[in-house]
């Protein structure tokens, strides 16, 4: 019923939008995004049960930092 429905003008059009919605400076940050998130899919449908990598933490470490009230 729809075999012809995407053509090549279907996919000009498409960039065309996503172009004028992301804007040109923005388009490299969100393909390398969703290659990364591509690889990541990829890797979870490979390899279900292994451990996630631990996510780097940004926030700064509080070691050294005394927090308690002082008498």
């Amino acid at each position: 019923m729809f075999g012809n429905a995407f053509t090549g003008w279907h996919a000009i059009i498409l960039l065309v939008v996503i172009l004028l919605l992301f804007g040109a400076p923005k388009l490299p940050a969100l393909a390398r995004s969703l290659g990364q998130s591509m690889k990541i899919f990829k890797n979870e449908v490979k390899n279900p049960d292994a451990p996630a990598d631990p996510a780097p933490s940004t926030a700064p470490s509080a070691e050294g930092t005394d927090t308690a009230p002082k008498s």
